[in-house]
């Protein structure tokens, strides 16, 4: 189950930001690929601007029709820009591999012109990659096209009786827009690759708390029900002694009547600690917290404790450093102490001994609450708090209660925002530590 959830999690993930990376590289190369176009356009342009000038026609030396092969411009003509630092005023401002054709009406060459040599086949092959039917009367038409492996751009001028056609080389530029391509290609697959990785492991960390969560809820309904499975088996067996012997007297029958309500009483006292943690655990759930005497508190639940401690031949030690005050709710605090102390002294075993302590550290306040006995193995220290946990596989019940106290008393230190956990040495006892501001 948390598998799947987990998978569907890296598709929604990977889906939303592959959406998120072609709207952002489409947005990148649609605005690059506009600035191409119109400096491309502008060039072609001026290069257009110059063959029409009449000062710079009469500069060029003509072709004497098509398949001239002297129509070129002289050496002083291939320079830089016009009017460009250094540059000849009669060269055009083109780019490195520019020419011009002259047409008639009908599309025949009457006349070329170039920086280089070219064949006639040349200036006829890119005569047909102009789309004719596009050009209009007035209005001047651009276009592209690519012919032997070289990106060329040219713009039709309806000129008198006829056309004049400027071409440019822009193999350059469209190298920019095809590199940018095959780089948003590589990169987008290259993120992608690591951005799986990357959600996997936070799927992972973000889906551990869910499963934890419910594997706890699995664990809980099965505490549950193995405590409250032994109270309803000695109520449904008692009371079947009781129909068995309808004859007989209550007086008679007084000890299966004991016996019923002991674990009804067992039972009430489950049903009101779970109501309890439910509430703890609900954040609507509204606790008055005022200063308050943590000293006189942990006094006010040790000195009642004192004489049940003597009959069970524990010996208690106690020091409570004077005046010390937390913020919160005093009897959810006594309820803490009251825990700790009874756990204590349930399990320091016959002639042990419970030390408590009280004192400051730091801006803290620190209840220290110890016994000695067989303490608590470290791999049961971080799951003492979950509720119905215990420390015994047998889940021996010769101590009474319910695993529910400890997890009382952090569900109420967690409400204070403070600390409690446990220390241990097996075979020696544990200490329960409570920290709180």
């Amino acid at each position: 189950m948390f598998k799947k959830l987990r998978n569907r999690f890296l598709i929604v993930n990977l889906v939303s930001i592959s959406i998120m990376m072609l709207v952002a590289f489409a947005t990148i190369y649609t605005i690059t690929y506009q600035n191409v176009q119109r400096e491309t356009n502008m060039e072609l342009y001026k290069v257009s601007d110059f063959y029409h000038s009449p000062y710079n026609s009469s500069k060029m030396p003509r072709g004497e029709g098509q398949g001239s092969g002297t129509d070129s411009f002289p050496s002083d003509a291939m320079g830089g820009d016009n009017g460009g630092p250094g540059g000849d005023p009669n060269s055009p401002p083109a780019r490195s591999v520019s020419f011009m054709i002259k047409t008639d009406d009908q599309w025949k060459i009457t006349d070329t012109h170039s920086r280089f040599d070219m064949e006639d086949t040349f200036y006829t092959e890119a005569l047909q990659k102009v789309d004719q039917n596009k050009v209009g009367d007035s209005e001047r038409q651009t276009g592209q096209f690519a012919l032997d492996g070289t990106d060329w751009a040219y713009v039709v001028d309806p000129s008198g009786d006829g056309h004049m056609i400027v071409f440019i080389d822009v193999t350059a530029q469209q190298g920019i827009l095809t590199n940018l391509i095959y780089t948003f290609a590589v990169v987008g697959l290259i993120m992608l690759i690591v951005i799986y990785f990357l959600s996997r492991y936070f799927a992972n960390r973000s889906i551990a708390p869910v499963r934890e969560a419910f594997e706890k809820q699995k664990q809980f309904i099965g505490d549950a029900s193995h405590e409250l499975k032994t109270p309803l088996a000695i109520i449904n067996t008692n009371a079947d002694v009781l129909l068995a012997n309808q004859e007989d007297t209550i007086a008679n029958q007084a000890k299966w009547l004991h016996y019923i309500k002991s674990e009804t009483e067992r039972m009430t006292g489950l049903t009101n600690d779970l109501l309890y943690l439910t509430q703890m655990d609900d954040s609507r759930s509204t606790m008055i917290h005022a200063k308050f005497n943590m000293s006189d508190a942990v006094e006010s639940i040790i000195l009642p404790m004192e004489a049940v401690i003597f009959e069970k031949n524990i010996s208690l030690d106690y020091n409570i450093e004077p005046n010390l005050t937390v913020h919160g709710n005093s009897e959810q605090i006594k309820q803490v102490i009251l825990i700790l102390l009874d756990n204590a002294v349930k399990y320091s075993g016959p002639k042990g001994a419970v030390n408590v302590t009280l004192q400051k550290q730091n801006n803290d306040v620190m209840l220290a609450v110890s016994n000695t006995g067989e303490g608590i193995a470290p791999e049961h220290l971080d799951r003492i708090f979950d509720r119905f946990y215990r420390t015994d596989s047998s889940r021996a019940r010769k101590h009474g209660g319910h695993g529910l106290g400890l997890a009382i008393a952090r569900s109420i230190v967690d409400q204070h925002k403070g600390e409690v956990y446990a220390r241990s040495v097996v075979g020696e006892g544990a200490t329960f530590y409570v920290r709180l501001s």
